[in-house]
């Protein structure tokens, strides 16, 4: 039950994170992946320098939706803009 529930923030924060980043989605399959991985990116971040940990649907949902933007900005920066995920 948790995986499922990890993969629909992930999505949630991979769609929300493609909107703000470049005005677009990247279709259900590659926001999962960016969310995911910007959950990662998002919890190192939180527990790191913010010393969160826990807090929930909301806290993860959060720290999943930064980790994704900093994913989808890095990935921007380092292929010039130009780059679809």
């Amino acid at each position: 039950m948790d995986l499922i529930v990890f993969l629909i923030i992930g999505g949630l924060a991979g769609a929300v994170a493609g909107r703000v980043v470049s005005g677009h989605g990247y279709g259900i399959l590659m926001d999962i992946v960016v969310g995911v991985i910007g959950a990662f990116i998002g919890g190192w971040i939180f527990s790191r320098l913010l010393n969160l940990t826990g807090g929930g649907l909301i806290i993860s949902f959060l720290a999943a939706l930064v980790g994704a933007v900093i994913l989808l900005w890095v990935i921007r920066l380092v292929s010039g803009g130009s780059a679809r995920v």
